[in-house]
C-alpha cells in the first residue's frame, strides 16, 4: 500500500489525505454525539412529553432583571472602590464637576429624623445613617449618573441606589451586571405601566437606600429639560422621604444625546434645600413643586443666589423647557442659554444684594 501511494501524484496524495481527515472528524462527531446522548438529566435539558405545551421561562432582563446581588457585601466592597478610584477620575478628566449647595444637606440628618409622615417614617439603621433622600437631577447625560453619584456626599453615596431605563441599561446580562455593579443601579420601566419598579424603589427607600432618578424620564432629545413625571413624588409621599432637588449644568455639551464623541468640559453640580410633602398634599402639586425648586436652582448656577430669589419671588425663573419656540429660534435661545454657564464664558450678571438702611 505504502509502495502503491509512493507512486502517486502529489495532487492525488493531498486529495487521499484530506479524505482520511474527514473521515476521522465524522468518526468523532459520532461518537461526542453518542455520548451526549447517553448524558441525561439534570446535565441536559428534560425530554418534553407530546401534547404538552412547556410554558415560557420567566423573563431575566428588563424590569425583571434582579438585582439584589448588587447590593450585597462584597458587591458594595467593589463599588466602593470604583466610584473613589476611576470612575471619580474619568468624571474629574471630563468634566471638571464644582459641587456648590453641600452645606443645605448638613442640617437634612436632624430635619428627617423629626419629620414624620402618619405612622409611615424613613428608617436610620444602627449605625446613626441619615434617613433616605430622593434625589432628583436634571437629565442631559449620560454623564448626569456619575457625575452625581460622584458628587453626593457621604454617608448618603455609600448607601445609594440608581433607577436606570430598564429598555437601555439592562437589555444584555453583560450591560445588565455592569450598571447594577457600577452603578448600584436597578431597572426602572419607562414605557410600561407598573408598579413593579415603584415597588422596589419604595422597598429600597424604606430600607434605609437613598435614590437617584431622573424627574424627566430620559435625557433631553435638544437640550432643553423636559416636564417632570412624578414618580419622585410619588416615592417621597410614599415613604416620608425627603426630596432634594439637584441640578446639573453643562454636562449636554460634553455628552448630550446624539452624540458620539465626548467633548471634555467643565460642569456644576447644585444640591437645594430638601422639601417635604404637605400635609394631603397631591402628587401632581408636589411634583410641581419639585420641578419648581429644580428650575430655581438652574437660575441661581447661571446667575447669582440673590437675583434667582428674586425672579422665584415674582414666578419668573427661566423654565428648563426653554422658551415657547421652535426651529431655530430654540437653537438660537439654547446657545445663548449655554453661553451664561459652564459649556461657554460665564457672563455672570452683576450682583444685587438688598438694601438694609
Amino acid at each position: 500500500m505504502a509502495a502503491r501511494s509512493a507512486g502517486l501524484p502529489a495532487p492525488l496524495k493531498a486529495r487521499r489525505a484530506a479524505d482520511r481527515a474527514v473521515r476521522g472528524v465524522r468518526r468523532t462527531t459520532v461518537k461526542i454525539s453518542r455520548l451526549n446522548a447517553s448524558v441525561g438529566f439534570p446535565y441536559r435539558r428534560p425530554t418534553v412529553p407530546r401534547g404538552v405545551v412547556v410554558p415560557p421561562s420567566k423573563p431575566t432582563l428588563g424590569a425583571d432583571y434582579d438585582t439584589e446581588w448588587a447590593r450585597g457585601r462584597p458587591a458594595r466592597f467593589a463599588r466602593a472602590i470604583i466610584t473613589n478610584g476611576p470612575l471619580r477620575l474619568a468624571v474629574q478628566v471630563m468634566a471638571s464637576p464644582e459641587v456648590r449647595g453641600e452645606d443645605r444637606l448638613a442640617d437634612l440628618k436632624a430635619q428627617a429624623a423629626t419629620r414624620k409622615r402618619g405612622r409611615r417614617r424613613v428608617r436610620s439603621d444602627r449605625h446613626h445613617r441619615p434617613p433616605a433622600a430622593i434625589f432628583t437631577p436634571n437629565h442631559h447625560s449620560h454623564l448626569d449618573t456619575p457625575l452625581a453619584i460622584t458628587a453626593i456626599p457621604e454617608p448618603w453615596r455609600g448607601h445609594l441606589v440608581v433607577g436606570a431605563a430598564a429598555d437601555y441599561f439592562f437589555t444584555s446580562h453583560l450591560t445588565s451586571a455592569a450598571s447594577a455593579l457600577v452603578l448600584n443601579a436597578f431597572p426602572v420601566a419607562r414605557n410600561v405601566a407598573g408598579r413593579q419598579s415603584a415597588d422596589l424603589a419604595r422597598e429600597l427607600i424604606e430600607e434605609g437606600w437613598s435614590l437617584v432618578i431622573f424627574p424627566e424620564g430620559g435625557r433631553s432629545p435638544d437640550g432643553w429639560g423636559q416636564p417632570f413625571k412624578g414618580g419622585a413624588a410619588y416615592l417621597s409621599i410614599r415613604t416620608g422621604a425627603p426630596v432634594v432637588p439637584v441640578f446639573i449644568e453643562g454636562s449636554g455639551s460634553i455628552l448630550g444625546k446624539g452624540m458620539k464623541r465626548p467633548k471634555p468640559g467643565k460642569t456644576t453640580v447644585t444640591f437645594g434645600t430638601p422639601v417635604w410633602p404637605e400635609e394631603d398634599e397631591s402628587t401632581r402639586h408636589y411634583n410641581e413643586r419639585i420641578e419648581q425648586a429644580v428650575t430655581v436652582l438652574g437660575d441661581e448656577t447661571l446667575s447669582d443666589w440673590w437675583s434667582a430669589r428674586q425672579r422665584a419671588a415674582r414666578r419668573s425663573s427661566p423654565a428648563l423647557t426653554g422658551p415657547e419656540h421652535t426651529g431655530w429660534r430654540r437653537t438660537w435661545a439654547l446657545s445663548e442659554h449655554r453661553n451664561r454657564g459652564q459649556a461657554g464664558l460665564r457672563n455672570r450678571q452683576k450682583r444685587r444684594w438688598p438694601k438694609l438702611d
